[in-house]
């Protein structure tokens, strides 16, 4: 089954937490902190195995959860930290964050991978706090939690040529003449039901990969037909190549056909406008393929090639004018380098992190991305982590915004599930 698209859910790793322990031995007086780290979290990383092409292992698991970071344990020993999670993609693969609509990773080369989560650091022990002013901390701190999103993966074929046209134009026939591509091949419409790559070598001996396109019909860009689920895969091909069936034996314009495959292009992205585009006239050994050749040629300004699939006429001559097309081409990405969230520039920084309402029983709310990683990494479990965890609150200014808004001695705060009476 060719599946190329779906939406998942990723989650990395929680670092391990930091261990709280003291040093006790006989004969060793003042021992002194004894806690290890904890372990880092595993990310959630797509990688390419070009023995894939498609999707379908992700349609049947939508959620990826890494493991989380082993915990630190006393005599200063260490966490051990926890292995990537690996999920294997095809050549072509492009990863979105659903969340912010930005490209995380698009996976075109072999040995391509990218981070999509990243775990979480592992919590630190009371060895790790060790100050001249405080030799014996007693606190130690949670692991980080690992990232999570919600990611929409799609397929977009790598392909050096397309085939583009109306059902039962003789797309299939073409690469099944041209190449080792074995399509399903029949006289209705819609016989090709997924696109079928196939790569071509020339009589002078170049090769390059084409794309037979499930057939386009009007509306395909508004969800009509087979062609919205696949108008994506043209998006990567570096020539648009027409099939054009110039019989009109279905009793179709050419000419008709080929301003409606072009609008729904055009609809779809109108970059692929921008594409070297070809014509190839098939089933010329039909005898009202002349004339209408003719008018179709009086029309456009693309340059026009003559061929017969079914007879295998003309072919070889067109892939050395499309393989001497492609040698003109540079390769370029297909998407902006700032649709991608690495090359994201924050250029305006709000001077708070956080947010602070009232609720209308009274209680003060604090939301905010750092607070909230600051609480989950805290251990709530001596009176030295109390205070240390509200000495950060200070530094971050929510207990002035707090008086701001005229929080009085027992008022609540809210911190995610964290409630707390204020005291000044």
């Amino acid at each position: 089954m060719f599946i190329d698209e779906v939406k998942i859910e990723v989650i990395a790793g929680n670092g391990g937490n930091g261990c709280l322990a003291f040093r006790r031995e006989k004969y060793v007086a003042m021992g002194g902190p004894f806690g290890g780290n904890g372990g880092h979290g595993g990310n959630v990383v797509f990688e390419v195995d070009e023995g894939l092409n498609t999707l379908i292992d992700l349609r049947y698991n939508k959620k990826y959860q890494a493991k989380n970071g082993a915990h630190g344990e006393g005599k200063g020993m260490n966490g051990k930290n926890a292995p990537d999670l690996v999920i294997k993609v095809p050549l072509g693969t492009v990863i979105t964050d659903l969340e912010t609509n930005f490209i995380l990773g698009d996976l075109t080369k072999k040995g391509d991978r990218v981070v999509v989560a990243y775990g979480g650091r592992g919590g630190r022990g009371n060895m790790a706090f060790v100050t001249k002013t405080n030799p014996a901390p007693d606190f130690a701190e949670n692991g980080e939690p690992g990232e999570e999103k919600k990611l929409k993966v799609e397929l977009k074929l790598l392909a050096d040529v397309g085939l583009v046209g109306m059902p039962s134009v003789g797309k299939s026939t073409i690469i099944s003449k041209i190449s080792a591509a074995k399509p399903k091949i029949a006289a209705y419409h819609f016989t090709t039901l997924h696109p079928s790559l196939g790569v071509v070598r020339t009589k002078d001996h170049r090769s390059f990969v084409v794309a037979d396109l499930p057939g386009l019909i009007e509306g395909a860009s508004l969800g009509e037909g087979l062609g919205d689920k696949f108008l994506k895969h043209i998006e990567r091909t570096r020539v648009i190549a027409h099939v054009i069936d110039m019989s009109g034996m279905e009793g179709r314009n050419p000419y008709d056909d080929y301003v409606i495959i072009n609008k729904e292009l055009e609809n779809f992205n109108p970059k692929l406008m921008e594409k070297p585009q070809v014509v190839l006239a098939n089933k010329m050994d039909l005898e009202s393929s002349q004339e209408n050749l003719k008018a179709f040629k009086e029309k456009v300004s693309v340059p026009v090639y003559e061929i017969s699939a079914l007879e295998n006429k003309g072919l070889e001559d067109v892939l050395v004018v499309l393989a001497d097309t492609l040698d003109t081409i540079e390769k370029v990405p297909l998407y902006d380098e700032d649709k991608f969230e690495s090359h994201v520039l924050y250029k305006f920084q709000e001077e708070q992190p956080f947010k602070v309402y009232k609720e209308s029983d009274g209680v003060y709310v604090v939301k905010g991305d750092e607070i909230e990683r600051i609480y989950k990494m805290t251990w709530f479990v001596t009176d030295e982590a109390f205070l240390r965890f509200s000495n950060k609150l200070r530094k971050l200014g929510i207990d002035d915004k707090l008086k701001e808004m005229g929080i009085q001695n027992g008022d609540t705060v809210k911190i995610l599930d964290y409630e707390f009476e204020y005291r000044e």
